[in-house]
């Protein structure tokens, strides 16, 4: 392979003084994305172009430490490349098989006392990725990171489509913030945020017509906080910014303490002409890996929870034996057993609701506070994963009476305590062989892959907000084409949806009514990836749902061997194509208010026969058999708020 890269240094005698500009020119394996570094009078900066457009301006690098400033006046001491490739499976996201080659730069500077830090570049076709290395300093083999001055600078032009960083300690029970806010919509760079908390990772900007970048971070263990970006100025600068002070109650630092030598997460920036490279991207995995060997050999898939649509009033016995029933009749693996099961049913007879659940062929996953002292959440089981000495004691319990994963709420925050929070629970629920889904929580950056019992987060606007929020229902296909192209982009989204209630409640009559169709809800159970999906089905809709969409949803799979971008633009409408085996559903959804009509170029399925499921005029669902043209090319028209899916 050949490496494409270039370095040079200049001397500019100015009067008396010497002024330094050093720079090292980093390009992709195909020579279309290009990395430059600068050094200007002693401050690191990096600028990013595309197929020859600019897509990030000098933007500014640099660590501040409680050792120094490596910010500013330091000098280069060495440039050092080379290739990286890597092969990997990984099930549980977008690709199950990934081949990842990119260049590698590792440039090193040092301060005025003679201290190094480097700084890793990698670039691959479509994706940038940098992070901070930090050496020992003599007899200093620990530091904190008190900030950084890591920024991306975006042309004027721009555009964005981000969404804002919650306040500490508010929402339901002081539990924020857990990423579950709005987006910008196209908005031009440096509209700034409610109380000025800037934005969450990934955030995705459109460059005029010169092309799009995500932005987000990758990595983050418990060795590191997680961050976010600024509110941007007017000039297009966004800067990199970690937990404010008042999460987690005030407790906890909101830089980070790491051992040194040590590292930083990740920062990375996917770049395209167009979305596919943002739809396809697998940067937050391919650089990262397994921390520890799975104890076995989880099981991904389907499952029922009767609290998204019938609420509190459902957790009994009775109603989870029907979710039981709803759950073996639709083949699914799992059952969600919410919030309150430990006061309603008790342990004693959760025992005997397992056995039965097993009987019938489903297994289960519980719901968990995750407690601690940084929040008011009332229900329960509370105190149980909040100490090492609770966590594992409960775990015991769940792994011999058969429970097989676990959804912990209720985290609020990004400081490195709660990171710590976050490892410690994956690691002991790994050690007694449980699943574990997060909720009311931070985006997951590469834990699919860095901790082998992982299977989804919330971290979005999901499925409960249909239930309270009557905008969030107006907005629902809105947000909808947004997740292909941001949120779910970088992480496994545990979502939580597909409806076929008109209403979204037990009664199914009046009340909080959906506004999208049928085929719409369809859709986004594959627009929206997580290798476990609790699907929003009631046990009504055996009887009152086109027994084809019921029978959709028994086949549907949780997990994708390849995903390809086809069509869409984000907050207008959004067009996937998966392929599970040797199966491909291709999924489009409307968020426009009028009809869309598109003309999809589909060659996976060139010549075959599939099954469309569509809107009627209506907006009733209905199927129909047909058969691509060898050309692979399709007409299909989506209605307002509606979709498609063909398969």
């Amino acid at each position: 392979m050949k490496k494409k890269f270039r370095t040079f240094l200049f001397l500019l005698f100015l009067s008396t003084h010497i002024i330094v500009a050093q720079i090292a020119t980093l390009d992709s394996p195909d020579g279309k994305l290009k990395l430059q570094l600068h050094l200007d009078e002693g401050q690191p900066c990096f600028t990013v172009e595309y197929a020859g457009k600019s897509i990030l301006e000098k933007s500014p690098l640099g660590l501040i430490t409680n050792e120094g400033d490596f910010s500013k006046n330091l000098t280069l001491k060495s440039v050092e490349t080379s290739t990286v490739e890597k092969n990997y499976i990984q099930e549980k996201i977008k690709r199950s098989s990934v081949h990842y080659v990119a260049n590698r730069l590792v440039i090193t500077f040092e301060d005025a006392k003679q201290r190094g830090v480097s700084i890793a570049f990698q670039v691959s076709n479509n994706d940038v990725a940098f992070r901070y290395e930090l050496p020992s300093w003599g007899e200093r083999r620990a530091c904190v990171i008190e900030k950084e001055a890591t920024g991306f600078k975006f042309p004027e032009y721009t555009t964005t489509f981000l969404s804002n960083m919650m306040g500490a300690m508010g929402a339901f029970a002081r539990t924020s913030p857990s990423y579950e806010s709005g987006y910008t919509n196209d908005e031009p760079v440096g509209k700034p945020t409610y109380g000025k908390l800037g934005y969450v990772f990934p955030g995705l900007f459109r460059i005029g017509e010169d092309g799009w970048a995500l932005v987000s971070e990758t990595g983050v263990t418990s060795q590191y906080c997680a961050s976010h970006l600024s509110d941007g100025t007017k000039e297009g600068l966004y800067l990199v910014e970690y937990p404010e002070m008042r999460q987690n109650n005030g407790f906890g630092s909101t830089g980070a303490q790491i051992s040194l030598p040590g590292v930083t997460p990740w920062r990375t920036i996917t770049v395209g002409s167009n979305l596919k490279p943002i739809v396809e991207t697998t940067i937050a995995f391919d650089l990262v890996d397994p921390l520890y060997e799975p104890s076995k050999d989880y099981k991904y898939g389907r499952g029922t929870w009767s609290w998204i649509v019938w609420q509190d009033q459902s957790m009994n016995w009775d109603d989870q034996v029907k979710y039981i029933d709803l759950a073996s009749e639709m083949g699914y693996e799992y059952i969600l057993i919410d919030a309150l099961w430990d006061s309603n049913i008790g342990y004693k007879k959760m025992e005997e609701l397992i056995q039965y659940a097993n009987s019938k062929g489903v297994d289960v996953f519980l719901w968990y506070n995750s407690n601690g002292a940084f929040n008011d959440a009332p229900q329960g089981p509370r105190n149980r994963m909040n100490t090492s000495i609770n966590r594992k004691e409960e775990m015991k319990w769940l792994q011999k009476v058969g429970v097989k994963g676990l959804k912990v709420d209720f985290f609020g925050g990004d400081k490195q305590e709660t990171m710590r929070f976050y490892e410690d629970i994956l690691s002991d629920a790994n050690d007694y062989g449980l699943m574990i889904i997060f909720h009311g929580c931070t985006l997951p950056r590469g834990w699919e892959r860095l901790y082998p019992n992982f299977v989804g987060s919330e971290a979005v606007l999901a499925s409960e907000m249909l239930i309270f929020s009557q905008d969030v229902r107006e907005k629902e296909a809105f947000y909808a084409t947004l997740h292909p192209f941001i949120r779910n982009s970088v992480a496994s989204m545990e979502f939580g949806g597909v409806f076929f209630n008109k209403f979204l409640n037990r009664g199914n009559s009046r009340g909080q009514q959906r506004l999208t169709t049928d085929v719409f809800q369809i859709a986004t159970g594959v627009l929206f990836q997580n290798p476990v999906q609790m699907f929003a089905l009631t046990p009504n809709n055996l009887t009152d749902t086109p027994s084809f969409l019921i029978d959709f949803m028994k086949e549907i799979p949780t997990t994708w061997d390849e995903t390809l971008y086809i069509d869409g633009y984000p907050g207008k409408f959004s067009v996937i194509a998966r392929r599970h085996g040797e199966q491909w559903y291709i999924a489009g959804v409307n968020a426009l208010e009028e009809p869309l009509k598109l003309e999809l170029n589909l060659p996976m399925v060139a010549g075959k026969n599939v099954t469309l499921y569509a809107d009627n005029n209506n907006r009733e669902p209905s199927i129909n058999k047909s058969k691509i043209n060898k050309n692979g090319k399709i007409t299909v028209t989506l209605l307002p708020k509606g979709g498609f899916v063909i398969k």
